[in-house]
């Protein structure tokens, strides 16, 4: 837990959770402030995230939720119509993200992956330079320690991969896993966004810098035996966007919190500048109209955390998949959108497409 439950309460501050609920302090004994407010990732209604008041500060109880992880900020408002976005200042446990650091509460059960106290091999890497959609992409591959240059071997190739790599520990997973002999040897290609959310949209200057310059640039560079595409979020719907135009590009996808907006499921959504095109792009693939010349099947493995905004999305894409031949399974996270809840995925999920890929 992040504080002690009886010092956190007799000083007015802190965060904890048991087996019914998660508790949030936050003093406030000079009346300073006119409303506190959880910042958050789960999907529930706006009231259940306002504290009110309480004596010498402000608490927020949440009811026992289906997780056994949260990040979250602290919004602060103050008198006047002011306010500032924190973390918590009475909980020390923080991790970093893709928009900076946020406070970490954990409820009884949560375990992080026996694989990152495993020796594994460090591995090489190298990096070369693609043209993308107006500006330059840079690939960075990771090969396993003792791999030769000539050995064909599986390739993941991951957006946002040097963000995997930084805030998921991605190589880390790798290297643990080949070392130990749980994953079979394999090479990962680690992607920079670029302008993420411009390419990342289900755009289709994207998808053809993928297929047909990235792509090729790797076997050019490496023997590949197959190509896994893994991408969370906006990556994510790259990837199934990017398979959907331009067929045989990937042999399995690992698809994690993706962004398969829908005006059904994502109202909250529509203020993204690309709604509409990510919008159009889902609505033909549950349809079946993207899919039809994509050729056959590959396997998907989507997680997606059980709360979180993108958890009906991501129910309604694995269902289309699987309703039009892709072996697609969706397993759900006791966690939100966040690079720690993708780590804590890649094994068994993970683990489990790579070795199906490579038998």
């Amino acid at each position: 837990m992040p504080a002690d439950p009886a010092a956190a309460a007799s000083a007015g501050a802190g965060a904890w959770a048991d087996d019914a609920s998660a508790t949030f302090l936050v003093a406030d004994p000079e009346r300073e402030l006119a409303g506190v407010r959880l910042q958050h990732d789960m999907r529930i209604r706006d009231e259940q995230a306002e504290f009110s008041r309480d004596g010498n500060g402000w608490q927020l109880v949440l009811g026992r939720l289906p997780l056994l992880r949260l990040e979250y900020l602290l919004e602060l408002r103050y008198p006047g119509g002011g306010s500032k976005v924190v973390t918590d200042p009475a909980n020390p446990r923080q991790v970093g993200g893709a928009f900076g650091p946020k406070s970490v509460l954990e409820f009884p059960g949560y375990a992080p992956p026996s694989w990152l106290d495993a020796p594994g091999g460090r591995g090489t890497e190298s990096s070369f330079e693609v043209e993308g959609p107006g500006d330059t992409l840079t690939a960075r591959v990771w090969s396993p320690a003792g791999a030769r240059a000539d050995e064909p071997l599986p390739m993941i190739v991951a957006h946002d991969g040097p963000e995997y790599d930084a805030l998921s520990r991605l190589t880390g997973y790798l290297g643990a896993g080949v070392a130990a002999g749980w994953l079979p040897p394999l090479r990962a290609a680690l992607l920079s966004p670029g302008p993420r959310s411009d390419w990342y949209s289900a755009d289709p200057r994207y998808a053809r810098a993928l297929c047909r310059s990235v792509l090729p640039a790797l076997a050019a560079r490496y023997p590949i035996s197959a190509r896994i595409g893994m991408g969370a979020s906006l990556g994510a719907l790259a990837l199934l966007h990017a398979h959907a135009r331009y067929p045989g590009s990937f042999d399995a996808l690992f698809l994690q919190s993706g962004s398969f907006f829908t005006p059904e499921t994502d109202s909250n959504d529509r203020p993204f500048p690309h709604f509409r095109r990510i919008a159009g792009f889902v609505g033909r693939v549950l349809g079946g109209g993207a899919l039809e010349s994509a050729g056959p099947p590959v396997p998907v493995s989507l997680t997606c955390g059980a709360i979180e905004w993108n958890a009906a999305n991501n129910a309604v894409m694995t269902a289309a998949l699987a309703a039009h031949g892709y072996p697609a399974v969706l397993h759900e996270l006791t966690d939100t959108h966040n690079y720690t809840a993708w780590r804590d995925a890649f094994d068994p999920h993970l683990t489990r497409l790579l070795a199906q890929v490579a038998a």
